[in-house]
């Protein structure tokens, strides 16, 4: 796997930040870069860095389109949309092939949205051809229109995490800075290895992000280090630290960036968002 100078990504970073203001090409005939948020443990941030950093690239210039695979909906809740409520979801897309245009509505980014249906969608797509590659057939269809898909993904790796993961180009992990929260890690690795293997080849780990943080505690510091010897420039410099806004934003149906646009939260996934632009 390819490792990059993540060091010197962040000291450019430092000196100007103009080259994340300009909106990246999308990478030839195929568009957008489709980056899928994934982990499968719970509570580690996921729905939260998918919607932020999205919210954070539109802020850079960028076409920005965030699709919610989870069954629980809270992507598609953080943008002010009821799930209970929506005519059509992702459901629609992966069981019946429903183009993926119909089911986005225009909130602070374009958004797929997501309802408690997905919750059977690995059932009723059990028996079909082709099933994995579903999802990736919809965005195919929607690459030119957008510079990022940002793919949230559910706390498990099931059908509908393996076809979010058949879809992208890239994975962020974010990763809770516990030591139990980390052993999945490992878990991670090997179904994106088998997802190499037979479905998506050129699918890699654009970085794993520490979420969570509380530098107050010797335990978070040292989760970090583990991360860091264990997975070394694979790990952003970024740190997502523990911030009470991170709780109200979702609650006003808004990215933390809206929410409190000048606090430190939304630093945390501007600063982020220049990282990853950092690497193209």
């Amino acid at each position: 796997m390819a490792r990059r100078n993540r060091k010197s990504a962040a000291s450019s970073k430092a000196k100007s930040k103009a080259p994340a203001a300009q909106p990246a090409k999308p990478k030839g005939s195929g568009g957008a870069k489709v980056i899928a948020f994934a982990n499968q443990k719970g509570g580690v941030a996921k729905t939260t860095t998918a919607l932020n950093l999205a919210v954070a690239f539109k802020e850079s210039g960028h076409r920005v389109l965030a699709v919610d695979m989870d069954p629980q909906g809270n992507l598609t809740m953080s943008q002010g949309v009821d799930p209970d409520k929506v005519e059509k979801s992702l459901f629609d897309v992966l069981v019946h092939r429903m183009p993926l245009r119909e089911v986005i509505v225009e909130r602070e980014i374009d958004v797929a949205v997501a309802s408690i249906d997905l919750a059977g969608a690995e059932i009723a797509m059990s028996a079909q051809i082709g099933r994995e590659r579903a999802l990736q057939k919809a965005i195919d269809a929607e690459r030119p229109n957008y510079d990022f898909v940002c793919i949230d993904t559910p706390p498990s790796l099931g059908l509908l995490t393996v076809n979010a993961l058949t879809a992208a180009d890239k994975v962020i992990v974010p990763v809770q800075c516990e030591y139990l929260s980390m052993r999945g890690l490992v878990q991670l690795q090997n179904t994106l290895q088998m997802i190499r293997e037979n479905l998506n080849p050129g699918v890699e780990i654009e970085g794993i992000l520490p979420t969570m943080l509380d530098s107050r505690t010797v335990h978070a510091k040292e989760a970090v280090e583990i991360l860091e010897e264990n997975f070394g420039e694979l790990v952003f410099q970024s740190r997502i630290r523990k911030a009470i806004k991170f709780a109200e934003a979702p609650v006003r149906g808004t990215s933390v960036l809206k929410y409190d646009p000048d606090g430190n939260a939304a630093k945390y996934y501007r600063d982020l968002a220049d990282e990853v632009l950092s690497h193209g």
